[in-house]
C-alpha cells in the first residue's frame, strides 16, 4: 500500500499520562511504555489512520484501493504521528531536555495533547494518589511551555525586525514567516494573530513584552491547534476532572489508550473483530483465549459500549477534519467506471485542506498534472468544473490535462 502523509499530528503531554501508550494503540507502532517519567526520550514516529465511509457503496462498486485501506465500507487514509518525549515545566527554558523536546514540536500541523484525565500523577509526571492532582494545571503549563518556546525563537531578532519594518516600511508578516519557517508558520497564521490580538503591526516597536507575549500565544493557538484527550477515563476520579478540563475552550474527548491498544493488538492476531473507531468488537476464537483474556476483553466492551469509543480514532479523525480542516478527495481518471489507467476502482484517497480548489489538487497529485490542467470532471454529475471550483468532501474527480489530451 503506497502512503500518502498530508499532514503531521504530534502527541504531546508531560510524562506518565499514557501518551506512549495512545501513541502504540494508534499506530500499532512499537514504543516503551513504563509507569515512570521520561520512559520516552527520542520520538517516536508511526502510521495511524483516519477513518470515514468510503464513497463505494454510495457508487454501487467494489473498490481497489490502492494509498488507503478499505474494510466493511470503512476507508482507512494513513497519516503520520510523532510522539514526543515527555514535556515537564521549564521545559523551554532547556529544562528535562525540554528544548530539545519542543524542538520536535515545529513539524508538527496539529497537536493532540494527552492528560493524565485521573489527576494520578503529578505535574512532573510522577505517581501520587488518584484525584491529587488537577489536570488543567497540565494544560495551562504546556500552554505556556510551547508560547515561551516559540517567543524564545522569535525574540533573537525581534528588536531588529521591528526597527526595520518601521524605518524601511518593510512587510512585517514576511519578515516574520521568514523567521518562523522551520515551524510551520505561515503568513496567514501571522495576519490571524495580529488581528485576534488587535495589536498594531506598523509600530511594533511600541508593543510592550506583554504584548509580544500575547501576540505569540495567540499564533500558537492558531498555528499549532490542539486538542485534549483526557486519558485514563476509565478510573473513578477521571469524570470530574473531564467536566473542569471542557471549560477550557479545547476539544477533549475522553479516552483509554490502554484499552484501544488492548483491542488493536487482539485485532492483529485475529482473536477478536475490531476496526479503530469501532464501539464493539466479536470474539472471533474464544478458544485461543484464557477465562482472564476474555475477562479483559469484556470490561473493555463496557467501555465501548458506555463511550461509544476508547477515544482514540476520534481523537485522529477529530484532528484531521476540526483541527486542520482536511476533507477527502477521489481521484480518478476514467469517471464512468471510477478507475485509474490501470483499471483499478477508486484506488486513491487523499485528505486535503477545505478550500483547495480543482487545480491545486491537480498538483497535488503531480505537478506535471497541475501545470497541464485543462479542467476537472465531478463523477456524480458527469460535469465539468473550473480550476477554481472548491472541492467537496468525498468529491469523486477526474483531471483532465493537455498532457493527457495529447
Amino acid at each position: 500500500m503506497q502512503r500518502s502523509y498530508s499532514r503531521l499530528l504530534g502527541v504531546i503531554g508531560k510524562p506518565n499520562t499514557g501518551k506512549s501508550t495512545f501513541f502504540s494503540a494508534a499506530t500499532l507502532a512499537p514504543a516503551e511504555i513504563a509507569n515512570y517519567p521520561f520512559t520516552t526520550i527520542k520520538p517516536n514516529r508511526g502510521v495511524g489512520y483516519v477513518r470515514t465511509p468510503c464513497v463505494h457503496a454510495e457508487f454501487q462498486v467494489q473498490d481497489n484501493p490502492n494509498n488507503s485501506l478499505c474494510i466493511d465500507g470503512v476507508r482507512l487514509i494513513p497519516v503520520e504521528l510523532i510522539d514526543v518525549a515527555g514535556i515537564v515545566p521549564g521545559a523551554w527554558e532547556g529544562r528535562g531536555l525540554g528544548n530539545q523536546f519542543l524542538d520536535e514540536i515545529r513539524r508538527a500541523d496539529a497537536l493532540i495533547h494527552v492528560v493524565d484525565a485521573s489527576g494520578g500523577t503529578d505535574c512532573e509526571g510522577r505517581l501520587c494518589k488518584l484525584g491529587e492532582h488537577d489536570p488543567v494545571e497540565d494544560v495551562r503549563f504546556l500552554e505556556r511551555e510551547i508560547t515561551m518556546w516559540m517567543a524564545t525563537i522569535l525574540k533573537k531578532d525581534w528588536p531588529k525586525l521591528a526597527r526595520t519594518a518601521e524605518a524601511e516600511s518593510k512587510d512585517l508578516y514576511a519578515m516574520m514567516e521568514e523567521r518562523l519557517s522551520g515551524l510551520g508558520i505561515k503568513r496567514g497564521h501571522i495576519f490571524e494573530a495580529a488581528k485576534t490580538t488587535g495589536l498594531n503591526v506598523d509600530k511594533p516597536t511600541g508593543w510592550s513584552e506583554d504584548d509580544f507575549v500575547k501576540f505569540v500565544d495567540s499564533l500558537r493557538r492558531i498555528a499549532k491547534p490542539m486538542l485534549i484527550v483526557a486519558n485514563k477515563i476509565d478510573l473513578p476520579t477521571a469524570q470530574a476532572n473531564l467536566e473542569k478540563l471542557m471549560k477550557l475552550g479545547y476539544i477533549v474527548i475522553p479516552c483509554c489508550a490502554e484499552a484501544e491498544l488492548a483491542l488493536r493488538r487482539a485485532a492483529e492476531k485475529n482473536l477478536i473483530d475490531y476496526k479503530p473507531g469501532d464501539c464493539n468488537f466479536k470474539i472471533t476464537h474464544p478458544e485461543k483465549l484464557s477465562s482472564s483474556q476474555i475477562n479483559a476483553l469484556e470490561t473493555i466492551r463496557k467501555i465501548l459500549l458506555k463511550s461509544g469509543s476508547t477515544g482514540v480514532q476520534e481523537a485522529i479523525n477529530t484532528a484531521y477534519f476540526k483541527l486542520l480542516s482536511m476533507i477527502t478527495v477521489y481521484p480518478v481518471e476514467d469517471v464512468e467506471h471510477l478507475t485509474n489507467h490501470k483499471g483499478q476502482v477508486l484506488p486513491d484517497a487523499y485528505l486535503v485542506p477545505y478550500g483547495t480548489t480543482a487545480h491545486q489538487f491537480a498538483y497535488l497529485i503531480h505537478t506535471e498534472l497541475g501545470e497541464s490542467f485543462l479542467y476537472a470532471v465531478d463523477a456524480r454529475g458527469k460535469k465539468r468544473i473550473g480550476e477554481d471550483a472548491i472541492l467537496k468532501d468525498r468529491d469523486v474527480i477526474s483531471i483532465v490535462s493537455a498532457k493527457k489530451r495529447a
